[in-house]
């Protein structure tokens, strides 16, 4: 994290979280120990020595820096809201029911030498694997941050679902996700081995199957976690996080990523349906 994001990070938790500093101690150092903590794992025998610090002056200003932080969540977390049925956004209309898009996206990280092998992506970059899910509107639903680079997508989706406080997916609702991810219920990934990417479009090129006529659709209305990964801010990190006042209320959670038949037919017949209204009369 550089000065200005570290800066920017503590107007936001006094103006918004109500962190105020003491007599002992400043906001901005409250703040570092906590980010140290968090980002390094560093106990707290570790942050008082290299703080000067007791170690209960640093639990107590830890905790009151997670409880700011707690208190903005209101600010910088959405609750679902599934696109409605009489939805005219030409890149939702398609998708009722749909919550927004998730995918995976790396943040390059330092780590020790030894644990190098385990946040080397594909690519050779040392990074963490980050899961983030977001509305139609550009607003973060769900964080998952940690995982190590070399994870796969779905092995980090997996853990999301299955903690505590985890991303909640109601039965009968779905996220668009890309083909990297198990085309499941509640998870509307496109067709495999079809033409995709909003780029495949361009320069007059036009659908030619239902199946690539979906795909273009689900890559239009799925763009939006791609813009929002462009434009990652280094303080919008990890909260574990509920339907906190939301408008979906259930018990039922979607607990697992399988496969279904009924899901790949519901699939299909949406994208047929939307390939007839397209050649009938438009969009």
């Amino acid at each position: 994290m550089d000065r200005q994001s570290f800066h920017k990070l503590c107007q936001i938790l006094v103006t918004k979280g109500e962190l105020r500093s003491t007599r002992n101690m400043s906001t901005e150092e409250m703040v570092a120990i906590f980010l140290n903590i968090l980002a390094h794992h560093h106990k707290n025998r570790v942050i008082k020595f290299n703080f000067t610090r007791s170690g209960r002056t640093v639990s107590k200003y830890f905790h009151e820096c997670l409880k700011a932080m707690i208190r903005c969540q209101k600010d910088f977390w959405k609750s679902p809201e599934p696109v409605p049925e009489n939805s005219t956004d030409y890149r939702w209309k398609w998708f009722k029911n749909c919550l927004g898009a998730l995918d995976g996206t790396y943040i390059r990280v330092k780590v020790p030498e030894r644990e190098k092998p385990k946040y080397r992506t594909r690519k050779g970059e040392i990074a963490t694997n980050v899961l983030g899910v977001c509305s139609q509107d550009l607003q973060f639903i769900y964080v998952l941050a940690g995982w190590e680079g070399s994870a796969h997508d779905s092995r980090v989706l997996k853990d999301a679902l299955s903690r505590r406080n985890g991303l909640k997916v109601p039965t009968g609702y779905y996220y668009l996700v890309d083909a990297g991810y198990t085309n499941g219920t509640g998870f509307l990934a496109p067709f495999r081995g079809q033409r995709y990417h909003l780029n495949d479009w361009r320069d007059g090129h036009r659908p030619e199957t239902p199946n690539e006529f979906f795909n273009m659709k689900h890559s239009s209305a799925r763009n939006v976690i791609e813009r929002r990964e462009m434009a990652l801010d280094p303080i919008e990190h990890q909260v574990d996080n509920q339907f906190v006042d939301g408008t979906l209320e259930t018990n039922d959670y979607i607990g697992t990523v399988e496969s279904s038949e009924d899901w790949s037919v519901w699939r299909q017949n949406l994208a047929n349906e939307m390939w007839n209204t397209w050649n009938g009369n438009g969009e």
